[in-house]
């Protein structure tokens, strides 16, 4: 039998309705998943900012306002006088002395910050390369008098970065070197752990500092890895948690900045 014009038009018309209702729910649908992605997405973004924020601390120091634009998510400070992310160094500059005068060997010596004396063991079996360069700059005097200009106080990622020339971890860019030794596999660098500090995301990029970790500390990995561990504190360990308990000064973060009372190397030797 024959359909009638007008119930055509009818059953278009409803047909028609039932599309937009379709089209409605699919659109909603669309909505709330791109709602909860949105929310996961600011979730990840804040903890990937948290981990910028702790591993700047191995870089060159970045200013006040770099790390304030990094708490905001808008930027990941860059190390100061470092080399440019085209011109990274991927071997050693002239004149870092060759791994094999320190490999198998270990070194013991002394600390002195402040007129006080913290014990060291520089270990050159597991980071030979590492600890050839540390042998040869105490050898030569390079540590004396120089600053440990930064200080975190943050209860998973406490240390002491040590070896710079100024009141900021500003190194000399033609100073580097490699390749990453010792880094551990969980990322966990124990309380005592001297470990060497280098710009972010290269394996070449250690240079004359130092950091020494007072309380159990969690470094999260960057492309290049981790950082190379040469040795440990071996005595004088309350020399390092009087500066840490002092905190850090008023004009620093509350966790991340230069210590109160500026911190001096007297003398770092090994033998």
């Amino acid at each position: 039998m024959a359909t009638r014009p007008r119930e055509n038009r009818e059953a278009k018309r409803r047909i028609k309705q039932m599309q937009a209702k379709r089209e409605l729910r699919q659109a909603q649908g669309k909505r709330r998943r791109r709602d909860n992605i949105i929310a996961i997405g600011a979730g990840a973004a804040a903890v990937i900012v948290a981990v910028v924020l702790q591993l700047t601390v191995f870089n060159s120091n970045p200013s006040e306002s770099d790390y304030a634009a990094a708490q905001a998510g808008l930027n990941s400070p860059s190390a100061s006088a470092s080399p440019s992310a085209t011109a990274a160094p991927s071997a050693n500059s002239a004149g870092i002395p060759n791994a094999n005068t320190a490999a198998g060997k270990t070194f013991t010596g002394a600390l002195s910050l402040n007129g006080g004396q913290v014990g060291v063991e520089i270990d050159g079996t597991t980071a030979p390369q590492a600890a050839a360069v540390f042998k040869s700059l105490t050898d030569a005097g390079y540590y004396k008098g120089l600053t440990c200009p930064r200080l975190t106080t943050a209860d998973n990622f406490s240390v002491l970065q040590c070896g710079a020339k100024g009141t900021d971890t500003t190194d000399d860019p033609n100073f580097h070197w490699g390749p990453l030794e010792n880094t551990p596999p969980d990322n966990m660098y124990p309380a005592g752990t001297i470990a060497v500090a280098r710009t972010s995301n290269n394996a070449y990029g250690n240079g004359h500092q130092f950091f020494i970790v007072y309380k159990d500390t969690v470094i999260p990995a960057d492309s290049a890895g981790g950082y190379t561990i040469v040795g440990k504190v071996t005595s004088g360990m309350d020399v390092i948690n009087k500066i840490a308990q002092a905190g850090n000064n008023p004009g620093s973060s509350a966790t991340d900045g230069a210590p109160v009372a500026p911190v001096t190397i007297d003398s770092f030797s090994l033998k």
